[in-house]
């Protein structure tokens, strides 16, 4: 009866420890595409703001699409391209122009998305 107890035990441990592992690898591959997703999520986020001309709330997705945008790894020149979209999105909402403000973002977004 002994051994039966451990042998369940064992079992019982070995199927708990496979979950967990499952469960961590998943969390880390969630995590290495995170920084395009955020990015990507801000960017959108900004660009409903920019139509709607509330530019305090779009810098306030702006400079946290910028600062997503660090993680990103690979592909440097279009990060470093859609990065001046974002910069000149920035300048442009902080002048007012709204529509050209909106057309950098969609630029910035169509290259994040590519990635």
């Amino acid at each position: 009866m002994n051994i039966f107890k451990k042998t369940a035990l064992t079992c019982m441990m070995a199927l708990a420890f496979g979950a967990v592992s499952t469960l961590a690898s998943a969390e880390e591959a969630a995590k290495a595409s995170s920084p395009v997703a955020e990015t990507v999520a801000h960017l959108e986020k900004a660009l409903i703001d920019v139509n709607h001309s509330d530019f305090s709330s779009a810098r306030l997705h702006l400079k946290a699409a910028r600062t997503a945008s660090e993680g990103i790894t690979g592909h440097d020149d279009v990060v470093k391209q859609a990065n001046g979209s974002v910069v000149q999105s920035q300048v442009l909402s902080n002048s007012g122009d709204a529509k050209q403000a909106a057309a950098e973002l969609n630029k910035a977004l169509e290259l994040y998305k590519a990635l």
